[in-house]
């Protein structure tokens, strides 16, 4: 069977999530998490990685709907004037974006502060992805992962979602489904670029059609259905509490289905799980070379 890495967005977000994530690690089914480095519970996610080195701790570039590490004046293109914070929503990043109102040098210089930040404060980083996938788009791509060559990172998450795992996500709604399967068309630009930017990744991410309905039937048929190959499964667990619901996610409920569901990983023993520390060179894992 084949090999996966399975991930949690988001941690730091809340109190909330920090508890999912690490229960999930302890129950044996979570191998590694995303760390946001401006968040209402970051400084806990901090301290719960330094106690639990077993827990492979990506950073979680947040670029849009959260809290800047560098001050505006150094972003004057990234965040909104009138609060401060990046822009509220992926749309409206990317239409700044692809008018060309965003400067790549900005989104570089933001990445390598939180990934600094993180770092300073004595996490070992495995990998970067990025808040929303926004690093498939390619103008993003580059400065991030030039941002996380420069302090030592060489993983990166690839967010395109293969073909037989969309098949196998059954309860996505059509909407998602389409805007999902339309974006694949951006994977060819994504693997030429961290070629050339001399980075490792994934066969590709599952999971990332059923945000928001990842359930345990969901992850049974995603499994079923997995091919020999190194995957990411990508989630969002947590605990629904009055953090959670202050911090506006569209992810509410589902954080406690999605928690649940992991579990189900316990159910397929011959997977290899795997952290993002374990991929070498080529994307295999280290001691399959």
């Amino acid at each position: 069977m084949g090999r996966l890495l399975v991930n949690a967005d988001d941690f730091g977000l809340t109190g909330g999530v920090n508890r999912a994530i690490i229960d999930l690690h302890l129950a044996g089914v979570l191998t590694s998490a995303t760390l946001m480095a401006r968040a209402t519970a970051t400084d806990e996610a901090i301290e719960i990685a330094l106690s639990t080195p077993s827990l492979g701790v990506g950073c979680h570039v947040v670029l849009v709907d959260g809290e800047p590490v560098l001050p505006l004046p150094e972003i004057s293109t990234l965040a909104a004037h009138e609060t401060g914070r990046f822009h509220a929503t992926l749309g409206k990043f990317l239409m700044r974006l692809l008018t060309g109102q965003i400067r790549a040098a900005e989104i570089q210089a933001e990445a390598a502060a939180q990934i600094f930040h993180l770092q300073s404060r004595g996490i070992a980083l495995t990998h970067v992805d990025t808040h929303k996938h926004a690093h498939m788009f390619p103008a993003v791509l580059r400065p991030v992962l030039r941002a996380a060559r420069a302090a030592g990172i060489g993983v990166v998450r690839n967010p395109f979602e293969p073909v037989w795992s969309l098949r196998a996500t059954p309860g996505a709604p059509w909407v998602r489904r389409t805007e999902v399967s339309l974006l694949r068309r951006l994977e060819p630009a994504f693997r030429r670029i961290v070629a050339e930017e001399g980075f490792t990744t994934t066969d590709g991410a599952i999971g990332v059609l059923a945000t928001g309905t990842l359930d345990a039937a969901t992850v049974n048929s995603l499994l079923s259905a997995m091919p020999e190959g190194t995957f990411e499964l990508v989630s969002h667990p947590g605990y629904n509490d009055a953090d959670l619901a202050r911090a506006h996610t569209r992810l509410l409920a589902s954080r406690e289905t999605e928690r649940t569901a992991l579990l189900s990983l316990r159910q397929f023993p011959g997977i290899e799980l795997l952290p993002f520390s374990g991929l070498h060179g080529d994307g295999r894992p280290e001691k399959a070379r």
